[in-house]
């Protein structure tokens, strides 16, 4: 069934003028590591399965995925992050080389560990993952720097997109600054929240919280659910106390099977419904949908028709195994079905 609120062709449009902006991602880049193997039998040594090595990629991950998504959806996007001087680092240098992703704002960083996600897969199911990574808070000597090289590249930028994974760079210096600078140049800014951390996040253009993460910005308890989210009173409030108290031009909570919830102050709240028809594997889902919503907008989309593509292109990756992207034509084959 196609979309009414948004065309095959508006869309085209759409995902033709994002090629003409820029974006700038901030935040915790990564590498993801997947092995991918079979299971046969299990290990005498101990009651797990043994898996027989079958093959191995590496793809960005964190930050460095939101920057690839933009990329394979031609949208020209500058990552700024931190990592660290060893071998993956080298590895996600030319990755992002590859996918035509600009990396001149990574800064490496003497005694800590690039971020490496090292999945293990077989038969189509994740068996363990495995982290390699250092957590703590970059310097505000680090942070400085990131700034000045986010600060001299912001004239011809559209949006900025910050991508918190609590591994230390989103720090509420970083913050703070970056809201000045995208304010004072007219700058969107958008932001994939993590909790955790507690930081003030008033005043941003668009926030991605999961239902989860919602949950806990609103600090109330997931007590209920709604197969309609509009019925969800939990949901609803949670809605109210966000929008009221962090005040984002636009909160974009994702909910799993049940699709996004598009939300803006003074008006109701818009359920848009899954377009998955199938799910394999939902990592990196968050960062299809901030990638692309933020594109849209760019690209000069409503917030209804920047929901509904990014919530195609979710669709179109929870559909595919590991950290996947989506590109143009399937976002616009996905529309006419």
């Amino acid at each position: 069934m196609k979309d009414k609120i948004l065309s095959a062709s508006r869309a085209r449009n759409i995902l033709k003028s994002a090629a003409s902006t820029k974006a700038i991602v901030i935040g915790d880049v990564m590498l993801d590591h997947f092995i991918w193997g079979d299971v046969s039998r299990i290990s005498p040594e101990a009651p797990v399965p043994v898996v027989d090595f079958g093959r191995e990629n590496f793809i960005p991950g964190g930050a460095a995925n939101v920057a690839r998504n933009l990329a394979a959806m031609r949208m020209p996007a500058e990552l700024v992050g931190v990592t660290g001087k060893d071998p993956a680092a080298k590895h996600l240098h030319q990755l992002l080389t590859q996918h035509g992703i600009g990396c001149k704002g990574i800064l490496s960083v003497p005694n800590r560990f690039t971020s490496v996600k090292t999945r293990i897969i077989a038969h189509q199911q994740q068996m363990v993952r495995l982290d390699r990574e250092t957590k703590t808070e970059i310097s505000p000597s680090a942070t400085r720097r990131l700034l000045s090289f986010v600060n001299s590249i912001t004239s011809d930028v559209a949006a900025v997109i910050v991508g918190d994974y609590g591994k230390g760079v989103v720090t509420q210096l970083l913050l703070d600054e970056l809201k000045k600078l995208c304010r004072a140049r007219g700058i969107w800014m958008s932001l994939d929240p993590k909790p955790i951390h507690h930081l003030d996040l008033q005043g941003l253009s668009l926030i991605t919280p999961n239902r989860k993460e919602a949950f806990e910005l609103a600090k109330i308890p997931d007590a209920t659910k709604n197969s309609d989210p509009l019925k969800d009173e939990n949901l609803m409030k949670v809605v109210g106390t966000l929008l009221g108290d962090l005040k984002p031009a636009i909160l974009l909570i994702t909910l799993g099977e049940l699709g996004m919830l598009l939300c803006q102050a003074g008006k109701q709240p818009f359920h848009i419904p899954t377009q998955a028809k199938e799910v394999y594997d939902v990592s990196g889902a968050g960062d299809t949908v901030i990638a692309c919503f933020t594109l849209a907008i760019a690209a000069g989309a409503s917030p209804f028709e920047a929901a509904i593509l990014s919530n195609h292109a979710a669709g179109i990756v929870v559909g595919k195994l590991g950290t996947a992207v989506t590109t143009p034509e399937e976002l616009l084959e996905n529309l006419q079905n």
